[in-house]
């Protein structure tokens, strides 16, 4: 059995999470997450001893920030994304966040009960920015099924 994992990433317009520019996203960080948590197919999230992961930096960079999260299927995350309070917040990401320019979403398919390194999710971005999306990686775009189990 499968699960999908996911990483987005987006650049800032704040010079770092604590700018003015980026007041209302994070007073909003721990609701959209909780009812990430709550959201049916929800697998796991990554994470700090703050409940998110503002601080986390493997693209060494402050105005950069990362998600990385595990679900039961694409319907259960997409249902999180676009059918709770978080798709009011896609819906005004401009007003916080830059174009990324390249892909900023990959998603994989990973062994039930297991979840990704920070550097494997980066790896994973990297692999579909620089390769398109494949069954190895892809996008929402272009989907790919769970492998089959024979």
């Amino acid at each position: 059995m499968f699960q999908l994992a996911e990483i987005n990433i987006a650049r800032m317009k704040g010079v770092n999470i604590n700018d003015p520019i980026m007041q209302e996203f994070v007073e909003n960080l721990e609701r959209v997450n909780s009812i990430a948590e709550a959201s049916e197919g929800f697998v796991w999230r990554l994470k700090d001893e703050n409940n998110n992961a503002t601080s986390m930096n493997p693209y060494d960079d402050e105005q950069v920030i990362i998600n990385v999260s595990v679900w039961e299927s694409f319907e259960t995350l997409e249902h999180f994304m676009y059918q709770t309070i978080h798709s009011e917040f896609l819906k005004r990401r401009k007003e916080w966040f830059q174009n990324f320019g390249t892909a900023h979403t990959a998603m994989w398919w990973i062994p039930a009960g297991k979840f990704p390194t920070i550097k494997e999710a980066v790896d994973q971005l990297d692999y579909l920015q620089k390769n398109g999306a494949s069954e190895k990686v892809f996008d929402f775009r272009n989907k790919f099924p769970a492998p089959s189990i024979h």
